[in-house]
């Protein structure tokens, strides 16, 4: 069978979880027709990079709140990654990010490198577990975790296969993020995946200067490090890479106009064991020139 994972290159509404919760669903909608497994948001993905607010948006992942993408992790077999402030006892507020899993549980990961401001207000996490996920072993990083090489290391002493890094990155600071992951893709033989924002939020752009841009540009590496595929730009978009036997196939799918589409995200999807294949041209050492059309119902799925 198949692996199928991506990046969901995201645009947060700030500190709007009722309706980041449902850019989400319709997001793993378009995943789980397509066959995804993994689908992984950048950092603080559903209540956006709010910091100066993170105590009034926290988020209890076994909320009854977040019941949709649970439903859509299990009826669509998919392992859905994303992240809100999260509490643990009374003073420890962390950056969070949780993986719903296919059986219907919740596994929480805290970030263990903080950043700046983000000293103030969080306390640095103790990381999570490594998620055995069928043939996919998972280690989660977000943002600034990547920053230490130990951190990946670490990952693949665990036997992880994918090293899935929630990002927030901007123009001027992507080619060192993006440089960093290739480079632990090549030295522990992982694939590495990036998911960045497509757009910041307020509290975000708010500390940036004049021109300040969000990178965008989600990937995915081999474990060799060579390139399977990018977003060229910062449109809203799925990455997917897919792996066959021993060969990385990747497209860019944006989304703008697909959501749109989809005012009510569906939760009850079929599911099929693997699509058919149809191969698919990757540059392994560029970016994709060009993103790779939305589907369409007349189209059918990823690989069909």
């Amino acid at each position: 069978m198949a692996r199928i994972i991506a990046a969901a290159q995201y645009a947060a509404l700030a500190g709007d979880l009722e309706g980041n919760l449902e850019r989400h669903l319709r997001f793993a909608a378009t995943a789980a027709t397509l066959g995804v497994q993994l689908l992984v948001f950048p950092e603080l993905s559903l209540t956006g990079y709010e910091i100066a607010r993170a105590d009034e948006l926290v988020v209890n992942p076994h909320s009854a709140v977040l019941d949709p993408l649970r439903a859509i992790a299990k009826e669509s077999s998919m392992t859905i990654v994303a992240g809100a402030p999260v509490r643990f006892g009374l003073n420890d507020l962390h950056i969070g990010e949780f993986a719903f899993l296919p059986d219907g549980h919740v596994a929480v990961y805290t970030k263990r490198y903080l950043h700046g401001a983000e000293r103030e207000i969080f306390t640095a996490g103790q990381g999570g577990p490594i998620l055995h996920l069928g043939r996919i072993v998972l280690a989660m990083a977000i943002s600034t975790d990547i920053s230490e090489p130990g951190h990946a290391a670490n990952a693949a002493a665990n036997k992880a296969s994918v090293y899935a890094a929630s990002m927030l990155v901007s123009a001027t600071g992507y080619e060192l993020d993006a440089a960093r992951l290739r480079g632990y893709a090549k030295a522990h033989a992982m694939t590495v995946l990036m998911a960045n924002h497509s757009a910041p939020t307020e509290g975000w752009a708010g500390d940036c200067t004049e021109g300040w841009t969000s990178a965008g540009r989600s990937a995915i590496w081999d474990e060799q490090g060579s390139l399977v595929v990018a977003s060229p730009d910062a449109e809203e978009a799925l990455v997917l890479g897919r792996r066959r036997g021993r060969k990385w196939e990747g497209a860019v799918f944006p989304l703008r106009e697909l959501m749109s589409a989809q005012p009510n995200p569906p939760v009850n999807l079929p599911v099929t064991d693997e699509a058919p294949v149809v191969p698919l041209e990757v540059n392994a050492a560029k970016p994709v020139a060009e993103p790779v059309a939305a589907p369409t119902p007349d189209q059918g799925s990823l690989f069909g």
